[in-house]
């Protein structure tokens, strides 16, 4: 276009946004930290007694009966349980034993929605009460791009069993807070996910919140706010969803980098047999 009215178009940047999901029951349906503890009294770093004492915190998450202040004492005992434990001994055992403890408790329906916030170009954040060196592996495995966890005081490559960062209740807000300066998201289009009433700061730091297979206090709470309330309970292991037609990221992510790499090499076979065409002529 001439003339005086040919100016250019600004074109402004569109505000980054995220989908921030809490873990336990609401993307894979057991607690993290007790669901590796056979795995880390395999590894000999808890005794049976201890094991025996998670499988008792499992029962009262589960039945949705473990408050406030159960927590806390949970997270006291952990704390105190971890005292000494070697990091990187950790982190191997974690690594080693992923796939076979949490791949077969994720929720169908949570990967699902992971894929489309993904396709809808939002970053996925995983907030977790868990410790960073179980999590960040569970975020690896889900294609998430971001993980929010606590992490333990280490010396010497050991935890001295203090918490340095506790990512639970307002601090899990807070924490998304500075995502979200940081990263440019607008958290008036930004998603939350929660099983529970302690994540109230986190659900009500986003426009759009949405309580999954609420505890009573929570589902009180969207009902008066008129929150979308979500029912999870398909555990399906990642490969299967991918056998079912329903690849995850990192499959899709597999994939496509394989038929890049094909499609190079046909671009690269044909090249060099026009050449040799050429010569030949």
């Amino acid at each position: 276009m001439a003339g005086p009215y040919a100016r250019g178009v600004e074109i402004l940047p569109q505000p980054r946004t995220a989908a921030f999901f809490d873990l336990d029951k609401t993307v894979i349906a057991k607690s993290s930290t007790v669901t590796f503890s056979r795995s880390f009294y395999q590894g000999g770093l808890i005794n049976r007694r201890a094991v025996l004492r998670t499988a008792y915190a499992q029962f009262l998450f589960l039945l949705g009966g473990a408050d406030h202040e159960q927590t806390e004492r949970m997270r006291e005992y952990l704390s105190a349980l971890c005292r000494g434990w070697n990091v990187q001994q950790v982190r191997e055992i974690v690594a080693e034993a992923v796939h076979e403890v949490i791949d077969p408790i994720i929720y169908d329906e949570a990967a699902s929605l992971i894929e489309q916030h993904h396709e809808a170009g939002r970053d996925v954040v995983i907030v977790s009460t868990s410790g960073a060196e179980l999590v960040e592996p569970i975020g690896e495995l889900l294609g998430a791009d971001r993980v929010v966890a606590t992490r333990m005081v280490v010396a010497d490559g050991r935890y001295t069993g203090e918490v340095d960062y506790y990512a639970y209740g307002p601090t899990k807000a807070e924490a998304i807070a500075e995502l979200a300066v940081s990263e440019g998201y607008d958290l008036a289009r930004c998603y939350a996910y929660s099983d529970s009433v302690t994540d109230l700061p986190m659900l009500e730091a986003v426009g759009h919140p949405h309580a999954v297979n609420p505890d009573r206090a929570l589902r009180r709470e969207a009902a008066a706010r008129e929150w979308p309330v979500l029912t999870f309970e398909r555990p399906v292991r990642l490969r299967q969803r991918v056998s079912l037609g329903i690849p995850s990221r990192p499959a899709l992510v597999a994939t496509a980098a394989v038929a890049a790499a094909t499609a190079g090499g046909l671009v690269w076979w044909y090249a060099n047999r026009r050449r040799a065409a050429g010569r030949a002529a």
